[in-house]
Formats: C-alpha cells, sequence, structure tokens
C-alpha cells in the first residue's frame, strides 16, 4: 500500500514536471465536487451504506447451506455460492438482500428470502496535514465536512493559509485534488463539502510550504477536483 509520504512525493514529480503553464480554466473536470469518491462506505442519517471491508451475515430463509458471513472487498463485491461475484458497496444491507433474492429467485430458489445483517462495519479514516495543530490520521466519524475534518486536527496552525486547503480524493479510478477557501467557507460564502474516508486534506501555510509548495501552488482553489 502507498503511504502518504510516497503519494506525496509522486505528486510532486508530476506537478515538477507538466510545470503550472496550464490556466485556471484548464483544471476543471466533469465532476461534482459533492460526490462521493469510489467505493466508499457512507454513515448517514437514516441509512448505512455498505463498503470495503465490512463484514455482513446473509441468511436465506431454509437454506441453511447459503448462510453465512462474507466480507466486502475491496473492489466492493462479495463472493456468494451459486451466484458468484455480487456488487454490495453503496448499498444498504436491504438493498442487497433484495438484490440477492431476485438473483437466488431467477435460477435456483421459489420466492427466496434473504436477509442481510451488519456485522462488522469497517473503520474509514482521513488524514490531515499541513498547517494544522495535529496533523495525523483520524477516524472519519458518521458524515463529516472539511471544517469539521480541520477542527478534529485541532485546527489551523500559526502561519496557516486559511485561503487553501486541498482534498486528495479515488475518483473514477484516478486520484484527484481540488482546493477549497476555508475562510469562504466559515464566513458562509462557499459550501462546506463532505470528506470521506482515505481522503487526504492538506492546509497550507508557511510551516509546511517546503514539502507541499509545488502541489498548492499548481492546484487553483475552485473546488473542482482535477487530475493528479
Amino acid at each position: 500500500m502507498m503511504t502518504v509520504k510516497q503519494f506525496l512525493a509522486n505528486l510532486i514529480l508530476f506537478v515538477t514536471t507538466v510545470g503550472c503553464a496550464s490556466s485556471a480554466t484548464d483544471f476543471a473536470s466533469q465532476f461534482d465536487p459533492m460526490a462521493s469518491p469510489d467505493l466508499v462506505s457512507n454513515l448517514g442519517a437514516e441509512k448505512f451504506n455498505l463498503g470495503p471491508g465490512d463484514l455482513v451475515r446473509v441468511a436465506v430463509f431454509g437454506v441453511a447451506e447459503l448462510d453465512g458471513e462474507y466480507q466486502i472487498d475491496y473492489d466492493g463485491n462479495i463472493d456468494f455460492p451459486l451466484l458468484g461475484v455480487i456488487p454490495a458497496a453503496n448499498k444498504t444491507s436491504s438493498q442487497l438482500a433484495h438484490e440477492l433474492e431476485y438473483a437466488l429467485g431467477e435460477k435456483y430458489l421459489r420466492d427466496p428470502e434473504v436477509q442481510v445483517s451488519i456485522i462488522e462495519a469497517a473503520v474509514e479514516t482521513i488524514t490531515v496535514d499541513g498547517s494544522v495543530k495535529k496533523p495525523g490520521v483520524y477516524d472519519l466519524q458518521g458524515q463529516m465536512s472539511l471544517m469539521q475534518a480541520i477542527a478534529l486536527a485541532g485546527g489551523p496552525s500559526n502561519g496557516a493559509n486559511l485561503k487553501k486547503v486541498l482534498i486528495f480524493r479515488q475518483l473514477d479510478g484516478q486520484r484527484m485534488a481540488a482546493a477549497f477557501n476555508l475562510k469562504e467557507i466559515r464566513d458562509g460564502d462557499a459550501a462546506d463539502p463532505r470528506v470521506y474516508g482515505n481522503d487526504i486534506l492538506v492546509m497550507d501555510g508557511t510551516g509546511d510550504r517546503s514539502r507541499y509548495e509545488m502541489i498548492l501552488r499548481a492546484t487553483p482553489v475552485l473546488g473542482v477536483f482535477r487530475f493528479f
């Protein structure tokens, strides 16, 4: 697994290679900055969406041979008897149960009844780095916004540049980044974007400029994700 330092080193190498010649308009992609990343489990107010690493129990009424515990792999699937690979990520347990009922009913069982329950949810984390008081890796606590994540890391440190915070995220199979203006978010002039598991947040500032300067300089504050 690539470490944060390796990831940042690759980004710096990329930025050094391509330079900063592109205009800000070239950086905009078609991705919605508020959209969820690839295969991430989200804890919402009413529903829990399954995600990679979650352990679920599947019970098929009257067919004990199909009962069992299944862990969702990092592609977001479970390997279920008779049916093979079944997509499970980004679905609630009831949605997954209905899909298993439909698939089993098509070929193998008559009016199957399936129950899916969550045994253990994988703990998701975010990394907060740069000019914050307590940089580190933190557990994602339900639906969390950028401002809440920065607060979790103790808030901006002395010398922090509130006008630029980067979020690195996996979207459509590609690592992407977007910059946000924390000051505008605090003032209510910009939306406070949601953060997701595996996001890496970097607060700009004088103390860490030597480490992140090239990446920060190359990313305009558009609130839109671009490829790196």
